[in-house]
């Protein structure tokens, strides 16, 4: 009986702790215009959603969409890709 007492007590003073707030990345992905944007860009020799979310630190849907958005603007070129990877080069 004193076991089953201490771990109650043990259950209620864990749920006590302090909540930590969870960050989320980025929503707003960077802007098109932006030439520092465009030169980050063109350093890279290859561009994926993988790569472009890290690098700005956005979710992969959205760097998945900055990309589609970056070739149909002209900047970057789709070179090969699968349903689920798509690898983009930047135009010079």
């Amino acid at each position: 009986m004193e076991k089953m007492g201490k771990k109650k007590k043990r259950k209620e003073s864990g749920s006590s702790r302090s909540v930590t707030e969870k960050s989320t990345a980025g929503i707003v992905p960077p802007d098109l215009k932006s030439k520092k944007v465009v030169d980050q860009l063109k350093k890279m020799r290859v561009l994926t959603p993988y790569t472009v979310a890290t690098r700005f630190d956005l979710r992969l849907s959205l760097a998945r969409d900055f990309l589609e958005e970056l070739e149909k603007q002209g900047i970057v070129e789709f070179v090969s890709g699968s349903k689920n990877l798509k690898i983009y080069k930047p135009l010079d």
